[in-house]
């Protein structure tokens, strides 16, 4: 990353989804906040306000501060660091550039209804950011011609992470999955290097552990290129990653849900088959000894 670029910049520069997708009100706020240097606070409002770009055109800074969980002279700064004389200033012109959609029915729903449509709503925006395949193919080749192929995913990424590697492994050569923690991930890393690993693919969830902060900073440092899936571009491994791909996280429940994510990650599994030559006869191979072992039920 050039010197004074910041990580959503970076994202998009490197191929990030925000770039070139459905021209929706959530990417009509992301491409406002891209450019700008942003401290860790202000992340957590932009992030806020792309997962509920229909609404923060009407809400006043205090309602802004509390959907995002900080304080509201933080709003006024943000507005400020956008270039706005204050959030009104602010606020006047989300309501030219990010109009407001039809209102949803979201009082016919109980809670867990809400939440399904919460998902429901991640999954739209995360097809529209798909409308521009470019970023995932990128990615997809990256991973691909990676031989180690390590996938990190610690806490709740964990198992995005093991998903993800337990299906590539039926088409990539060698795929090494870190999902624990602790003194042995570096080595880990240092032996995939010496093994031949160009890229390192990493899940990122909130709430975001600082050993996954540093352990892509340290893939960085011995050279891997860091291929990303994350709830946000604004999120705090965006530092640390060559190319990063949003995918929103649910937040209705006690627990964080990761639909969008999960389906990312089958999305970017493609991409690497569709740079494997030989990913359709590792699968025809594993479906024909699957047969002869009475691997599964028909």
């Amino acid at each position: 990353m050039a010197s004074g670029e910041t990580p959503e910049a970076a994202a998009v520069a490197s191929g990030g989804l925000t770039s070139g997708a459905t021209d929706s009100p959530a990417n009509r706020l992301q491409a406002l906040f891209e450019g700008h240097r942003l401290t860790p606070t202000q992340r957590r409002i932009a992030h806020s306000m792309v997962r509920r770009a229909a609404d923060v055109p009407f809400l006043s800074s205090v309602e802004l501060a509390e959907l995002a969980g900080v304080s509201q002279p933080s709003v006024t700064r943000f507005a400020v660091a956008l270039g706005f004389d204050g959030y009104p200033a602010l606020r006047r012109h989300l309501r030219e550039v990010v109009p407001a959609e039809p209102a949803s029915e979201a009082g016919a729903f109980n809670e867990y209804q809400q939440a399904v449509e919460a998902e429901i709503e991640n999954l739209r925006h995360l097809a529209d950011l798909l409308a521009d395949p470019r970023p995932v193919q990128k990615a997809g080749r990256v991973l691909a011609a990676s031989r180690p192929l390590p996938v990190l995913g610690l806490r709740a990424a964990a198992s995005q992470a093991y998903g993800f590697t337990y299906f590539a492994a039926k088409v990539h050569p060698d795929v090494r999955l870190l999902n624990e923690g602790g003194t042995m991930i570096q080595d880990r890393i240092d032996a995939a290097v010496r093994a031949g690993a160009s890229a390192l693919l990493c899940f990122a969830l909130p709430r975001h552990p600082r050993e996954v902060v540093d352990t892509l900073a340290y893939a960085k440092d011995v050279g891997l290129t860091t291929v990303t899936v994350a709830d946000s571009a604004f999120a705090p491994v965006a530092k640390y990653s060559d190319l990063l791909l949003p995918a929103a996280v649910g937040t209705g429940l006690a627990f964080d849900t990761a639909c969008a994510p999960m389906l990312l990650g089958r999305v970017l599994l493609e991409a690497v088959c569709d740079d494997l030559p030989e990913a359709q006869a590792r699968l025809e191979e594993f479906d024909a000894k699957a047969a002869a072992r009475g691997l599964f039920v028909e």
